[in-house]
Parts: C-alpha cells; structure tokens; sequence
C-alpha cells in the first residue's frame, strides 16, 4: 500500500494519505532550537536539549502516538462544525477531508480541504532562531461568504526537564504560572531561573484566551473534541499550576475565493526583554511575523540545505537510491549528527547526551558536507577520550569539562568506544587534506593533554593494554553489541578487528606524517594480534563472535543458538585480518544463514535459552527482535562493504536493497515506519513481525549505509593524494553519474560498464588526460573537472 511519493524537484516526501501505518515524522530547526512534527502534526519542541530544554510536552508510547502537537482548528460559525488544518487530532472522514502533508527539509506544509475551505500550514523553524512558526493560509473555495473562528493549541511542559515535567507531578504541577501581556501568552515557571517561552500572532484580532490546558479541553475530552472550541469561545483563562496550554482564538469573515494568512509564532524567551542572548517576544513578533519575513525565512532554509546536500549527488539506474541518496539520505545523516539518539518518538530524552561511539561514526558521512562543523563535533569527541585513551561511553555538551571529567572504572569502558576515531579522524584529513589537523594539541578527559596523532595512537594502546587470555581485544562492558558482555577478560573478536583496521589507518597517517617508527610498530602490533586471529577465531567457516570470561566461545558451529554472528565476520574483511580464502566463506557462511529479503540478521539461531558461558542480555528480546537476531540496519552496511571488497557488485546491491526504504514505498504496510529514512532495526525472520521495521530516523544506519553506498559500491572515497574511484556495481548497470564537491573543487565523475561487470577499472580520465590506476590527484584538479572511468 501506498501512502506517499518522492518529489526530488523540490526535496520533499509527499504524503497523500494521512493514516499511515506508523507516525511519519520530520524534523525542524537546528541545535539551539528544535522540534519534530508528525504527518499529523504531533510531536514537540526543545531549546538546546530534547531531555533538559523541552517547552512542548510530548507523552510518549500514547495512543494515539504521536499526540500532543501543534494544532490549528477551524470553526464553521454558521453550524459549529469544527475541523483541524491537519487531519489529527479531529480526524474528520477521509472521503470528506482530503490531505496532502509535504514534508520538507527543515519544515512541513499541511494542505487540507473540508467543506469549501481550503488551508496551507507551514511550520519551520528559522536558521539560528529559537522560535517556531506556523503559518495558517485559509481560502474560502466556495461561493458564499464563511465566517469562521481559529483556535490555535499546544501542550505546554511545566519544567523544562522532560522526566521532571511528567514524573515528579508532586513538584512540577505547582511551578507553572501563565500570563496574557501585550496579546502575547507567556510561560513562566521557576525551576532554577525564572526561564520563559511566549506565543503570540498577527493576521487577525484576538478574541479570547486559554492557558489553562483542562479548561481548554473540558473535562474527559481530548484534542480530539476541545470543549472551547466546541462552544466557540476561550475562557480567557490564566493558568497557575496544574497544566499549561497556548490557545489563541481569533475570527475572520472571507469573501468567495478570499485568502487570510495567519502568523504564529512559539518562542523561547521574554516577552519584553532580551533573555540569555535571545530577543524579546514583543521584537520578534515585529520583526519577523509578517508574510514577506517569512517566505525570506523559508528561502533561507530551503538553500542552506540545498548547500549542504550539493556536495554529492548521483544519478544511476535506481530511481529510488536516486532519491535517497540526493536527498532524504544524505539529511537524514545531518540531523543524527545534530541530535545523535536523544530526540525522537522513540527516544523520550534519556539519552540525552552523545553517545561516544554513535557519535564519532555519524561524523562519517557528513564530513564531505559540513566539515568545519565535523571538526568541532571531533575535537569535542577526543576530548571525551580519557588519559587511559578509552572513550567515556557518554558526553554531554552543555557541561562537559576537559582535564576534569572522572575517568570511568575500565569494567565500565566500552571496548570499541575510541577505536572509532582511528576511522573518523583518517576521513577527516582525507577529505580535507588538511594533515596538520593531527598536531593540534587537545586535553583528555580526566588529565593530561595530547596532539590529536598521539590520542589516536593512546586508543590503540588501549585496547593493547586490554587484551585477554588469548591475546585478543577484551571486550569490556560491551563491544557494538551492547548485549554481549564479554568482561574485563573474555574477549571481542568485532573489536579484534575494529583494532586491526585502526591499526592499517594509523599506519597510512605515521606514514604521511613521517614517522617510520610508528608504520614498524603498527606492523609489528598487527602480526602479532594477527596470529592470535588465526589461533583462536577461525571455526572452520566462519569467525567466532567473541570468548568468554569463562572460556566459552560464542558465535561458533558447536552451539545450537547463536551460531553465527554477522559483525565478527564483516569486521574480518573490512579490516584486512581475514585471508582471501576466510573472507570468502565467512561472507557465503553470511549469505547463507543470515541473509533475508528484508536484510541481514545478526545472528542466527536466534537464543532462547540462556548461554551458561556467555553472558548475554539480548535474552530478554524475543527470537527475531533487536540484537537477538533481528535484522540490525546499522550491521547491513558492514555487509554491504565486505562484499565489495571481494568484488560482488551484486550480493553488495542486494543486500543495500533489501532495506533500501524507498523500495518499500508502494509497500509501506511491510514496513511501517517512514519510506524516507532508515531505522535501527527490522524484525527478523524468527519474529512474527518478520520485515516491520523499527526506531527510524536517529541510528548508526544512516552514516554507515551513506559510506557503504558512496565511497564502496558507487566506490569514491578520499584519500590524502584525492579522490579514489573503485565503484563495485551490480552487472546489469551500464554506468551512473556522480557530481562531486572535494576541498572546494567540482567533479563530475561518469563511470561507464560496457562489458557489465561488477567490478574493476579499465581506464581513468581527468579532464580528456588518461590516469593510471584508480587515482584522481588532488594537485590536478582544476576548478570544474570531468572525469570518465570504464569499467572492465
């Protein structure tokens, strides 16, 4: 079933049936001021943090889900029948209320028809504002003259810490205090500062009020039926205490074919005065709730990302990688790295911080985009690396303190935490050439300070310093698999591998930099956890997934659950620790006891029982969900790019299709979630929901499949000297189109498969000049550059 369609023109996801099977979402705004907005207009909003700076409330895991929201009803004054500018929360027939949602890239458009009255809200948040706007267009379609009556509505959070808000009802029901100054409604609360947000309008007088969120509603009602609008008038209430809500009532009269637009704006601040640096309600209200500011406003935004995403775009055989890639891909990559897990329908604020691996693999596949902004996320990163040179598991930005921070004890280390930047700091300097970024000095965590080279190097030392009986990685707390855990002894094959490949990328940087002594100490280091690799991991098909505390293997043919696991064994070809001959079975073993329509499990059999030598939590998920083989999104992508290692232009396509989310878009009842982004994580074949993906938007997913797409089956991918172009295709493609953006320089790359294979490069041009290997210069590139590659 469908409920949408790409329009690539205008970078939008249109969706043309409002009951989708799960709440279709976008996202508004930037880090100092954000929201999300639902196809149905729910969700909320938050002034630097989703967990800590939440002004609109949202109950999470409701029914409906995605209530409450932004809300604009309209009243026919002739009869009182009343309608929502979105679909919900009314929610009037569908063979009497037509919706078309536009989710756009940082704002939303709500086009509804009912009854001879057609509307337009537009919601978005202005770059670097912190307020919101909704604009209502109303047009009367019919023949006669409507009187109508507009009532806006938002839940407002009486503290702004989201758990507060909504648990500690003892405190947090008795601080919120309402006032209506200068037709504006005002929040005040005093949780540690007298800290407020306003509402206001302009468009059309002020008729009445409500602040009060129960007497706006009426009692036993919803959103669905608010009993003010119901009757047509506020209260003009004032809400001290209890609940808190901004409703604005206003009437207007329209002529046959006449058109009002209507203003809103929600905001953080005072309403008279400038707050922590922000303007007053009042000044902003004059200054940019007008049309011709907000159609500038919207401009504004509609550019900055057509700048962002104009670094990389394709054009191949695949419509629908086409309009991933070029568009909701490659933003949904910018808002994970704006937000990493802490703001969604899924997650409600806990993690209200950077988690130190997520967040060190998203800057992967924006570095290209944003790198002035990937630097500061970077350094902020390896200061989060402590002495030790592990990663402290959680950083949070808004109080986090250099050279002050407690180092955790090592049994709470993650052991693939800091590993990571070996792999994002390398992209780094490839993409931006910029190779004295690694003399920058910078402080750990806990103590001490370093040049970037050095933290890079103190991260391998850490996992040397943490070996375990074998001689291979220890796992810690957890490796990538937060449900296995190995112990301060048992010990990680996936970060056994993750160390060997962080060993090759320090290697090629001593080498760059010159130091000899650290390309012989890499090799040395890398041959002797190698031998331990070829001692202990291989099990004859495949590689282990890890050994125990106790001994235990687990990921081995010699158990009945949990034989294979897909991360040791794709971590085995990336990194370049498996032979040619075990990456090939290890990659068949995959394909074969992994592999679905729907994407690649994680492990199989999935466990039912616990494994008296492993300790493993992933017991708790049913067989199929999660980490208990279920189909981990995120690991797809590792698949993706092991198979194009070994040349399989094909396996590599298929498995990037089989959850590709725009292949699913005439298919969405499979799915569910949005056809635009990709989730965490997709039910397993064990799983009576077998293909229904979950947690989209926010998730490791979109960095890793942006890398295994552009840089290893589309096969262009930095380097220091430039660009490598190595594409592993699938067969049946003639060739594809790629323009190009590196170090301020454009590439338009056509690469042509004549003989229609998957792999390998017959020739390379710059320019009409043939190259020799797959190397595009960086010395040699001018400012416009034409580069054609034949496959053969």
């Amino acid at each position: 079933m469908q409920y949408g369609y790409f329009d690539d023109q205008n970078r939008e996801y249109v969706i043309t049936r409002p009951d989708t099977p799960r709440s279709w979402l976008n996202y508004l705004g930037s880090r100092l001021y954000g929201g999300i907005i639902t196809n149905n207009a729910g969700g909320y909003s938050f002034y630097k943090s989703g967990g800590t700076g939440r002004l609109l409330r949202m109950r999470f895991n409701g029914v409906p889900a995605d209530q409450p929201g932004r809300y604009l009803y309209l009243r026919d004054e002739a009869n009182g029948d009343y309608w929502s500018a979105s679909w919900q929360p009314v929610g009037k027939p569908l063979d009497q209320y037509h919706s078309t949602v536009r989710h756009g890239l940082g704002y939303t458009v709500f086009e509804s028809a009912y009854n001879g009255i057609s509307t337009t809200l537009t919601c978005f948040i202005p770059h670097g504002q912190a307020f919101e706007y909704w604009s209502l267009a109303i047009t009367n379609t019919g023949s006669n003259t409507r009187h109508l009556a507009v009532f806006s509505y938002a839940e407002l959070t009486n503290e702004w810490h989201f758990r507060q808000d909504l648990e500690n009802l003892q405190y947090s029901q008795y601080i919120i205090q309402m006032r209506y100054q200068d037709g504006l409604l005002v929040r005040r609360n005093y949780a540690g500062e007298w800290a407020e947000g306003y509402f206001g309008m302009t468009g059309a007088d002020v008729v009445s009020f409500d602040t009060d969120r129960d007497l706006f509603l009426g009692q036993y009602r919803s959103p669905a039926n608010p009993i003010a609008v119901e009757k047509g008038i506020c209260s003009n209430s004032l809400a001290v205490g209890d609940n808190a809500c901004t409703s604005l009532h206003s009437t207007l009269e329209l002529a046959p074919n006449e058109t009002r637009q209507l203003i809103y704006i929600l905001g953080v601040g005072s309403p008279d005065k400038e707050w922590q640096g922000l303007p007053s309600g009042k000044s902003t209200l004059a200054e940019f709730a007008n049309p011709t500011r907000l159609d500038q406003e919207l401009a504004s935004i509609k550019a900055e990302w057509r700048d962002h995403l104009a670094g990389f775009q394709v054009h191949t055989p695949d419509a629908e990688l086409n309009s991933m890639v070029n568009v909701w891909h490659a933003y949904q990559t910018h808002i994970t790295f704006n937000w990493s897990r802490g703001v969604s329908l899924i997650e409600a604020g806990d993690r209200d911080g950077l988690g130190y691996r997520d967040t060190v693999q998203d800057m992967l596949s924006i570095t290209h985009s944003i790198p002035e902004a990937v630097e500061a996320r970077l350094d902020l990163m390896l200061t989060a690396q402590t002495s030790a040179g592990g990663g402290m598991p959680l950083v949070k930005p808004l109080t986090h303190k250099p050279g002050h921070e407690a180092a955790p004890p090592i049994e709470k280390y993650r052991s693939d935490d800091a590993l990571w930047l070996l792999l994002t700091t390398s992209n780094f300097v490839y993409e931006t050439g910029n190779l004295a970024y690694l003399d920058k000095v910078l402080p750990y965590a806990d103590k001490g300070e370093a040049t970037i080279y050095e933290h890079l190097k103190q991260a391998l030392l850490f996992s040397i310093n943490h070996k375990g009986n074998n001689g291979l990685v220890q796992g810690l707390a957890a490796d990538w698999n937060d449900c296995i855990h190995l112990g301060t002894t048992g010990e990680s094959l996936f970060s056994t591998f993750l160390f060997y490949a962080g060993l090759q990328r320090f290697s090629q940087l001593a080498s760059y930099m010159g130091n000899q002594a650290d390309v012989e100490w890499c090799a040395a280091q890398a041959a002797e956890i190698k031998a331990q690799i070829d001692r202990h991991a291989w099990d004859g098909k495949w590689f282990i997934r890890g050994i125990s505390e106790k001994g235990g293997k687990l990921g081995t043919h010699t158990k009945t659950e949990g034989q294979i696991y897909l991360e040791s064994n794709v971590w085995a070809v990336i990194s370049g620790g498996a032979s040619d001959e075990q990456a090939v079975q290890a990659m068949d073993a995959v394909h074969q006891y992994l592999a679905t329509e729907y994407g690649v499990m994680l492990c199989h059999p999935a466990h039912t029982h616990p494994d008296p030598d492993v300790n493993l939590s992933l017991i708790v998920f049913p067989p199929g969900h999660k980490e208990n083989g279920g189909i981990f999104c995120h690991s797809n992508s590792w698949a993706i790019v092991a198979e194009c290692l070994l040349g399989r232009g094909d396996r590599a396509y298929k498995y990037y299709r089989s959850y590709l989310p725009a292949r699913y878009n005439t298919e969405a009842e499979i799915r569910q979630v949005e056809p635009y982004v990709y989730s965490q994580f997709t039910h397993g074949k064990p799983s009576p929901r077998f293909g229904q993906s979950r947690n989209p938007w926010l998730t490791g997913t979109a960095s890793w499949t942006y890398i295994a797409l552009t840089q290893y089956i589309l096969g262009i991918r930095p380097t220091l000297e430039g660009l490598i172009v190595d594409p592993c295709i699938p067969a049946a493609w003639d060739g594809f189109e790629v323009t190009r953006q590196f170090r301020g320089k454009q590439l338009t790359i056509r690469v042509r498969n004549p003989q229609h294979v998957q792999y390998g490069i017959q020739s390379l041009a710059l320019n009409g000049q043939r190259l020799n290997g797959k190397l595009i210069p960086a010395d040699q590139l001018q400012a416009e550059n034409e580069v054609v590659v034949v496959m053969g």
